[in-house]
């Protein structure tokens, strides 16, 4: 189901920005804004990709172009990624001046996978990081996913290395980190790539309120025109 939705999502053609801002020196310190000026809630959106360099935000600039197509206004947010000058800590200092870029919260801070992972941290993190946090198929839980091997290892990439992991989770790991701000979880019965265990676990710890979306893979819910994205587009509403 995922491959599938991975190239329904990649078949899309990007959408230029409104406009673009940068936050920093480095090339992927940029944010790329839609629907400026809309009447709707302001979504900030950071995009997954296990925080490797290959993927960027390109592939949500159509979600993007549809959610500011419904009124509302969209910071997609670019970071840098392993390979690319990032890796801990220095993407999750990204969204953290990213958002001190953005000034006032934005009513939601969306992520997607990694970018799940990342604003849960922010979460946790910011002393407030938005009204609320909505995660779809978050890598929830860091330690579970390097237990696991996701993704040939991402989990130790992005901390830096298999001896790094254990100590570093203390600072990165969601499920170590407590909410300052409400969250909500939605994740595919039928994701391949981050499995729903990592939902459920950081759900169970904290209270979470977790959305199933039965036989939804990874990528559907950002595909627009599909039942999984009319579900994120209700959340975000």
């Amino acid at each position: 189901m995922s491959d599938e939705e991975f190239k329904a999502l990649l078949s899309l053609e990007p959408v230029e920005p409104e406009r673009v801002e940068r936050y920093g020196e480095h090339p992927s310190q940029v944010i790329d804004f839609y629907g400026v000026g809309a009447p709707g809630p302001r979504i900030t959106v950071l995009h997954g990709g296990f925080w490797r360099e290959r993927y960027d935000r390109a592939h949500l600039s159509p979600f993007a172009a549809a959610l500011a197509g419904r009124g509302m206004r969209v910071a997609l947010v670019e970071y840098r990624r392993v390979g690319g000058g990032g890796g801990w800590p220095t993407t999750a200092e990204d969204v953290d001046a990213a958002l001190e870029h953005l000034g006032s919260p934005p009513d939601v801070l969306l992520g997607h996978s990694a970018g799940g992972q990342l604003a849960l941290w922010a979460a946790a993190r910011r002393e407030r990081a938005a009204g609320r946090i909505v995660a779809v198929s978050p890598v929830a839980d860091l330690g579970r996913a390097h237990q696991l091997g996701l993704s040939d290892g991402a989990v130790a990439e992005f901390l830096g290395g298999p001896d790094l992991v254990a100590g570093r989770l203390y600072e990165a790991d969601p499920m170590k980190l407590l909410p300052r701000v409400a969250v909500e979880i939605l994740h595919g019965t039928a994701d391949k790539d981050v499995p729903l265990e990592l939902s459920r676990r950081y759900a169970n710890d904290w209270g979470t309120r977790l959305h199933l979306l039965p036989g939804v893979g990874h990528f559907a819910p950002f595909t627009p025109r599909t039942a999984a994205f009319d579900v994120l587009l209700d959340t975000l509403k």
